[in-house]
């Protein structure tokens, strides 16, 4: 009788009750600083689901961006305080994903992408290991695809959460379920969603594999003597016909890999394209950049860069090749006909080559000296070009087959092994100080 009188009474307590468990938190690793700016009303706005961005290719459409820093740079939003790992942040609508590796955890966390508050957090232990003295860190970035986020940690744990709760939906280890992959850093390369695919370069007893997105059923798996590379794999469309492309190449001896061509509905090579570095200690980690029926790919020990043809009519066969083209890890950016990229083991120069031919046009080491560049990352958007250097210096950058201009320049913070691509949504930059005091910052690049 009570619960009929009262029932709309009961209804909106019930309905403030789910909002309050919904509302974002404050916890202790977040310091708030300011309020962004108002977004214009004139900007346009894009979704980073993924670190290539929403179209695999570091471009993005977001608008009226800051493009003159004041002396002390842009206004900092807020900071969370973090762990190891150069997993750059992936943002859709009001949800930021980042993973780390703090205390002997990996971490899942969805903040807040304005106030840095937090919708929920999602942990496992982890154990690291390190080689060449380099420490294992959490490096493949995750996933959202509507509803559902997707992680791989550097031990292989790979994850499907609710985007909204946190929850768990399925969860796989990639050494248990598909065999050890020879890697020389734990495990780099993200998955990719392909429809209702989830396709990830595995390494083990199969170079690649696809999973059921929802419940982690396997799908079909692609085999080859190459394994699992630090490159994320791409969608492709060559001569109208779908195609998932794999840069594999992982710690063997003698040294293997290259370009892999996959149709996704069965998973069947259709071309492959050997290009890996004559040395053992060496990685594939930049990935393909998609140019109309061809592909480029890049690594920086020995053999550096080529245009492949990927015509289905003919075997693969490289366009051109750039052996002064070699980029360790950072994925170059095609734009207008033209190649920009970071190149150089330490990252030390950048170059600009034009597609149809391979000729480089210019390459600058001198202009970018004080920006101390190293192995930075670059996304194209709002006209111009967004670069992060690898001690924390943001750039504005005007990159033409003329030469290179630096529009402005301001150094966040000086810490190495800022390496992850720079995530920028809604007029605000996330970046991920990685060492010495390791922190997420939300900058606001909001110009009205």
């Amino acid at each position: 009788m009570l619960r009929t009188l009262f029932g709309p009474i009961f209804s909106v307590l019930l309905l403030a009750s789910q909002w309050l468990v919904a509302t974002p938190q404050a916890f202790d690793r977040l310091t708030f600083h300011n309020q962004p700016k108002p977004l214009s009303p004139e900007a346009q706005t894009e979704d980073w689901p993924r670190f290539l961005g929403p179209r695999h290719d570091l471009h993005s459409k977001e608008t009226k961006l800051l493009k003159s820093f004041p002396e002390y740079g842009p206004t900092k939003v807020w900071e969370v305080k973090r762990g190891s790992g150069q997993a750059p942040v992936v943002v859709a609508g009001n949800y930021l994903v980042m993973i780390h590796v703090l205390d002997g955890k990996e971490i899942i966390e969805c903040l807040e992408p304005e106030t840095g508050k937090r919708h929920w957090s999602f942990e496992y232990p982890v154990r690291l290991g390190s080689s060449y003295g380099i420490r294992d860190a959490t490096r493949a970035g995750p996933v959202i695809d509507g509803e559902l986020v997707f992680t791989i940690g550097v031990r292989g744990d790979l994850h499907c959460l609710e985007l909204q709760t946190g929850n768990r939906v399925w969860k796989k280890n990639l050494d248990d379920a598909f065999g050890e992959a020879p890697l020389f850093f734990g495990r780099g390369s993200g998955p990719l969603v392909e429809g209702d695919q989830l396709i990830i370069n595995t390494g083990g007893d199969h170079t690649v594999v696809s999973l059921d997105k929802r419940t982690g059923e396997l799908l079909w798996t692609t085999d080859s003597e190459w394994h699992a590379s630090y490159a994320s794999p791409v969608p492709a469309d060559i001569q109208g016909e779908r195609r998932i492309l794999v840069f594999a190449g992982g710690m063997v001896r003698p040294p293997t890999g290259g370009l892999l061509s996959i149709d996704p509905q069965n998973g069947r090579l259709e071309t492959m394209f050997p290009w890996r570095a004559r040395g053992f200690a060496s990685v594939n980690a930049a990935s393909p950049v998609v140019i109309g029926n061809s592909a480029f790919i890049t690594e920086s020990y020995s053999e550096g860069g080529a245009l492949i043809n990927l015509d289905a009519d003919a075997p693969s066969s490289a366009q051109w090749t750039a052996p002064r083209f070699g980029s360790q890890f950072t994925t170059p950016v095609a734009h207008q006909g033209h190649l920009y990229g970071i190149v150089g083991t330490g990252g030390t120069e950048m170059v600009c080559y034009e597609i149809a031919t391979g000729r480089e046009l210019w390459r600058d080491g001198i202009n970018l000296e004080s920006a101390r560049l190293g192995r930075g990352s670059l996304i194209r958007v709002d006209d111009a070009f967004l670069c992060i250097g690898a001690q924390g210096t943001l750039i504005w950058l005007d990159l033409s087959p003329t030469g290179v201009k630096i529009l402005s320049e301001s150094q966040l913070f000086s810490a190495p092994e800022t390496w992850g691509v720079p995530t920028v949504n809604k007029g605000l930059l996330f970046v991920n100080q990685t060492t010495m005091g390791p922190r997420l910052i939300c900058y606001d690049l909001r110009d009205r």
